[in-house]
């Protein structure tokens, strides 16, 4: 059975007009260096600058691996939650979003689900696809909650850290299966955590 490897990564660590860092670059390349070994037929990446820049610089581990824009892995809000959904820690998070907005967002929720949540196609006996999705918490939040088929507010509350890698699988037939959540086990303990608030990590 062919299975469809998805390898999400956010970005690394950017400043405040959203441009990589120094510490971003050293993320991003750390974590080209753990997926070298890897068989990855394409690298992904949002358009915003911190997710382009950070897709550059781990590609340079994978030689000859085409690395492309997707749309859909820009950076935004997939879906608010009406009042009944949303955790009383939340009120007043989404003030502001007028409808348009929310329609736009869930649009494009809905198109990253379409292009890349799903089984590859099952025309012959073909290889397995692994791809690479450089992109943002909330994007990566929507992709677990979707694997998980949560309910659509359970993105709220699932964060990840800077070239944190999650992993999910997609085969035809079968539910998604999650096979890592923010793991950043190729990170020195100085670069883990960041894209997080400040406290005490673990």
């Amino acid at each position: 059975m062919t299975t469809r490897h998805l390898y999400l990564v956010r970005h690394g660590a950017a400043d405040a007009a959203g441009q990589l860092t120094d510490v971003g670059r050293r993320q991003a390349g750390l974590l080209g260096e753990r997926l070298a070994g890897v068989p990855v037929d394409a690298v992904w990446h949002s358009p915003l600058p911190r997710a382009v820049a950070s897709a550059r610089e781990l590609a340079r581990h994978l030689p000859d691996v085409p690395v492309a824009e997707a749309a859909e892995l820009v950076d935004h809000v997939p879906y608010v939650p009406d009042a009944a959904e949303m955790p009383p820690s939340r009120a007043g998070f989404f003030d502001g979003y007028d409808d348009a907005e929310v329609a736009a967002g869930r649009r494009l929720a809905d198109a990253l689900v379409a292009r890349f949540a799903r089984a590859p196609a099952s025309e012959g006996a073909g290889a397995d696809m692994h791809e690479v999705l450089v992109t943002h918490a909330f994007q990566i939040a929507w992709l677990v909650r979707h694997a998980l088929d949560a309910p659509p507010s359970r993105w709220l509350g699932l964060n990840s850290a800077n070239t944190a890698l999650t992993v999910i699988d997609y085969r035809d037939g079968l539910p998604p299966a999650i096979v890592m959540f923010n793991d950043m086990s190729h990170l020195p303990s100085e670069l883990r955590w960041t894209g997080f608030s400040e406290r005490v990590r673990p």
